[in-house]
């Protein structure tokens, strides 16, 4: 029970803080890249454990909540950056311009996440109940390398399609795939962190 309070404590802080580092595009070996990929690709190990933990409806439940958790913080820094600042403790622009949420990046990140997640979800359950229940690392190998792609590309083309050059979206659907895809072979063995179900 702890480790299932653990993981997915991990699981929704690990989505909320790749929401936010999502605003800034950054320079990652040449490639443009969202800098929540920094840490959101630990998410799938991740629920990979709470699926391994508390099966397939324990995982989706985890899903939903965390874009709910994901929507409603985005709707805290929207409101916070449009209240009045006390002018006792001087300027405070910094946090608006910082947090206040950009609704097509918060929301092509909630879209990616859960239909990624869930088809994340179901890859991963066919590969135990049908292919075996041995070769842990091969069925987070096969869910991941359905849904890191797929989530990128949403993401990527949901958030900045239109807004930012086409060159710049390809090379972030291909750094996101990249960074997840080296995340999640270096995230391998923590698949044996929790007994298999």
């Amino acid at each position: 029970m702890i480790r299932v309070i653990v993981v997915s404590s991990a699981y929704i802080a690990a989505q909320m803080l790749a929401d936010v580092a999502s605003l800034k595009i950054v320079l990652f070996f040449g490639l443009s890249m969202d800098a929540g990929t920094f840490v959101y690709p630990i998410t799938f190990t991740l629920r990979d454990l709470v699926h391994k933990t508390v099966g397939a409806k324990g995982a989706r439940v985890l899903i939903v909540t965390a874009a709910v958790i994901n929507l409603v913080m985005a709707g805290l820094f929207w409101l916070v950056s449009r209240l009045p600042g006390d002018p006792a403790v001087g300027p405070q622009a910094a946090f608006a311009t910082v947090l206040s949420p950009v609704w097509r990046i918060v929301i092509a990140s909630i879209v990616a996440e859960v239909m990624a997640e869930l088809i994340d979800t179901e890859v991963y359950r066919l590969w135990v109940e049908r292919v075996t229940h041995r070769y842990q690392w091969m069925r987070v190998l096969t869910s991941n390398a359905v849904s890191v792609p797929l989530d990128s590309f949403v993401f990527s083309w949901g958030a900045f399609g239109g807004v930012l050059p086409a060159a710049v979206v390809w090379s972030i659907v291909l750094s996101n795939v990249l960074v997840k895809g080296a995340t999640t072979l270096l995230s391998l063995p923590l698949i044996y962190a929790v007994p298999d179900e």
